[in-house]
């Protein structure tokens, strides 16, 4: 699927919790399309006209399903221009993104046991799956979630879909750790729980994901089963 332009309008913001925030945007020239597990390039530049070269932008998975007719992203404030969209970006405002990219649940993985890992943010790819008719496929999956404090998951709401959504194949793990009560997420007790033949899908901050890649890999996982959500 070719990346389009997309003139888009800021429906709302929601910062439920320090320096997280939750952005539902909505096309202003065509429908959106995309697949879950797909990230997008967004730019906040006021200038750009969506004909010349694209401008300074940043990557954002989308959390939402492509059935819907609005995106959502949600992201912590880290860096420069994270921290510009916190202080310049409100409701109404108009910005440009550029989509779809990406092939998370595209590439070719078994749907049987397979394994979602996920710290902070780093769950929203999997919610688009989560919230898709396309989840309907996946027989028992597994579901690690790891938040730094309970109000620090903002997801409640949208985790609260999967039974629903999952039809039949209800999660035969859901599991929601918070740093501050349970500490991280224990890979070893994972791959313990799960073992060799299972798809590993693991999203959130770049060196959990690089940790736990190492980890599996380390104890016989294929590499090839390993699908990890990097885009930075």
């Amino acid at each position: 699927m070719l990346a389009r332009k997309y003139k888009s309008q800021i429906v709302s913001i929601e910062n439920l919790v320090e320096d997280i925030y939750t952005i539902k945007l909505s096309s202003l020239n065509k429908k959106y399309k995309y697949y879950p597990g797909q990230f997008l390039h967004l730019s906040i530049d006021s200038d750009y006209d969506g004909i010349g070269q694209w401008p300074e932008s940043r990557c954002f998975s989308m959390q939402s399903n492509p059935d819907e007719n609005i995106i959502k992203i949600s992201y912590a404030v880290k860096g420069k221009y994270t921290d510009e969209m916190k202080r310049n970006l409100n409701q109404g405002d108009t910005v440009w993104l550029k989509l779809p990219f990406g092939n998370l649940f595209t590439q070719s993985h078994n749907t049987t046991n397979t394994v979602f890992i996920a710290g902070g943010t780093g769950i929203t790819p999997f919610l688009s799956l989560f919230s898709s008719k396309l989840f309907t496929q996946y027989v028992s999956p597994r579901i690690y979630l790891g938040f730094r404090t309970d109000s620090h998951n903002i997801f409640k709401n949208d985790l609260k879909q999967i039974d629903k959504n999952s039809q039949n194949n209800s999660p035969s793990i859901l599991s929601i750790k918070h740093q501050n009560v349970d500490g991280i997420i224990d890979i070893k007790k994972i791959f313990f729980e799960n073992g060799l033949k299972c798809n590993y899908f693991i999203s959130g901050p770049p060196q959990m994901i690089k940790n736990f890649k190492y980890y599996l890999v380390g104890e016989g996982v294929r590499q090839r089963f390993i699908l990890t959500d990097e885009w930075e």
